[in-house]
């Protein structure tokens, strides 16, 4: 499969393996994207300048990069840029959607889901907060069920959450849902039209620099009230530097926070890159490896979390072997006591079958 790029890195028409290896040249064997991704040459290039011009005195033109890495982030989730506000995290999302719930309004949840996902709803005491098994969350929305709160991907394992039926129970009671995408973003099909509100953090499977995150809105902006909302939130912020911001934007732009002006430098030419891949590409990869390493698990006579479709694989009992398996070059992580293992686009069937290798022995 060809694809069109004309990047500094390589020329104009590019196999995804030749150009993954021209923006990605890891000195050991990486399988930790789920804590956090490699960064592709062009994003230190882009990083490295901006920061040298800044030194010098002469700035580049950050914000631009604010709002191509926007417009980017829109164009791979399918919606319009209006929905999407730029900050740096999604525990600050979370707990500007977790605001904007009425006292007594209940909030469901998956159990053992990401903090950051659920905690900002426990700070406020006068919600009814409720946690049921990941694969029992559509069966669990009822009358009354304000809000759906969920990781499309858990972190620990990989399991994946079933969003369609998430949000047509929602919708069946009147529910909002909020999907945190930090764990899916760059590798699943993801459909945040679907949703009432989706986050994610881009230093993961969007491969940015951290500082990096987005949420996405509906068009009514879903009610939210911008908390935080600072001189960046105005419809024009040059003119709101001052004083009360007479004029919030009209758009997602409100919930932005000050940006990680550097980080999002560099997370403007990842998220180019990946438009250019393509996350059909990058899913069929990924996934393809995570499946090598699942059937190499039963061989070996281990069993991983059921998560299919997914491309973090998690190894009950295997989580004491992470330093060893550093030590051999291998980096994954160790996740109550779990080995977890996650696979992208700058890895390649040799790293899996070196990881069962050492795993053998």
């Amino acid at each position: 499969m060809d694809y069109d790029f004309s990047g500094p890195q390589s020329g104009p028409m590019e196999t995804f393996e030749s150009l993954v290896r021209a923006e990605f040249a890891p000195k050991n064997i990486y399988l930790n994207t789920a804590s956090s991704g490699l960064l592709p040459a062009r994003t230190v290039e882009a990083m490295r300048t901006a920061v040298e011009s800044a030194a010098a005195g002469r700035p580049t033109d950050m914000f631009a990069d604010v709002e191509a890495a926007r417009a980017s982030f829109a164009r791979l989730t399918g919606i319009p840029v209006s929905r999407v506000a730029a900050g740096a995290s999604v525990a600050v999302y979370t707990g500007l959607i977790a605001a904007s719930l009425p006292e007594g309004a209940e909030v469901l949840t998956a159990e053992a889901d990401f903090s950051s996902v659920v905690n900002p709803f426990h700070m406020r005491e006068d919600l009814k907060v409720r946690a049921v098994p990941l694969e029992g969350i559509a069966e669990s929305v009822r009358p009354g069920t304000a809000l759906v709160a969920v990781s499309a991907a858990q972190s620990a394992d990989g399991r994946v959450a079933d969003l369609p039926a998430i949000r047509a129970a929602a919708r069946e009671h009147g529910a909002r849902t909020y999907v945190d995408a930090s764990q899916a973003a760059g590798w699943l099909d993801l459909d945040a039209d679907a949703h009432d509100y989706v986050s994610a953090v881009a230093f993961k499977w969007l491969f940015c620099p951290r500082g990096v995150a987005f949420l996405a809105v509906p068009e009514d902006l879903g009610g939210l009230t911008p908390l935080f909302a600072g001189w960046v939130a105005g419809e024009r912020p040059w003119d709101s530097c001052y004083g009360p911001v007479t004029e919030l934007a009209h758009s997602a732009r409100r919930f932005d926070e000050s940006p990680a002006l550097f980080s999002y430098a560099g997370a403007r030419r990842s998220l180019e890159l990946l438009e250019h891949l393509g996350v059909d590409a990058v899913r069929t990869h990924d996934l393809a490896l995570a499946d090598r390493f699942r059937a190499g698990l039963d061989a070996l006579g281990h069993e991983a979390v059921p998560a299919p479709g997914s491309p973090i694989v998690s190894v009950p009992g295997l989580g004491h072997r992470q330093e060893e398996l550093s030590s051999a070059g291998i980096e994954v992580s160790d996740r109550a006591g779990n080995l977890r293992a996650a696979f992208h686009l700058y890895n390649t069937p040799a790293d899996v079958d070196r990881l069962l290798d050492v795993l053998s022995r």
